[in-house]
């Protein structure tokens, strides 16, 4: 009867070996899934930590960028400024009476730090390109007659300043005189090189020129 229960008459001793063979490639197979699977969740916590170092990365370039920009912000941070450049102040009384300045002073112009003795020398060199100027007069470069004016005479204005600051207590009013007589005369050239005037002009260039002078030997 056991070998008639088997109907394609395989003996049961074999299908029972058969089986017990199924059974096994069914264990290995489920082995290797297993060990598949383990290996697919080291496969999938790779990506993870890659993208939290990436995080880490951006996380701490973004609070670099942040301590830049705080740093940027700055007014000064000891390196540069930030924002417009700041008007250098006045200590003597060098700045028209009626406006509390001067028509000629341009902004934005960075003045370096060279000292007393550093502003004395260039009041001179700017005194002597000053009275080149007059060779501009009347050949239609009203523009830049006036920019080179202005300029010049800026730097002159803040370095005079310095000087009578540094200036001995008998020489601070005889410099501050010298200064004012220059830069009235300055504002009424800069005035009349404004509106081409030629005749008035010429004027005031003679007038400032003698005066551009006496700052030479002065600061010589």
């Amino acid at each position: 009867m056991a070998r008639l229960a088997n109907l394609n008459g395989v003996p049961e001793t074999l299908t029972t070996k058969a089986k017990l063979f199924n059974v096994e490639r069914t264990r290995r197979r489920m082995t290797i899934l297993g060990s598949v699977g383990k290996k697919t969740e080291e496969f999938q916590e790779q990506p993870l930590q890659t993208t939290r170092r990436v995080a880490i990365s951006l996380a701490s370039i973004a609070l670099s960028v942040q301590s830049t920009t705080g740093i940027s912000l700055a007014e000064d941070n000891g390196f540069w400024l930030t924002g417009p450049l700041p008007i250098p102040p006045i200590f003597n009384k060098i700045a028209n009476e009626e406006t509390g300045t001067r028509s000629f002073l341009k902004k934005g112009v960075y003045m370096a730090n060279i000292g007393p003795k550093g502003s004395a020398y260039r009041i001179r060199k700017y005194a002597f390109d000053l009275m080149g100027l007059g060779d501009l007069i009347g050949k239609d470069a009203w523009p830049y007659m006036r920019r080179y004016l202005r300029l010049k005479s800026t730097f002159m204005y803040y370095d005079f300043d310095k000087v009578i600051s540094a200036a001995e207590v008998n020489e601070k009013q005889p410099l501050t005189d010298l200064a004012n007589r220059l830069f009235d005369s300055v504002e009424k050239l800069e005035d009349a090189v404004k509106t081409h005037r030629l005749p008035e002009t010429e004027s005031c260039y003679q007038d400032t020129t003698a005066i551009l002078q006496e700052v030479m030997n002065q600061m010589a």
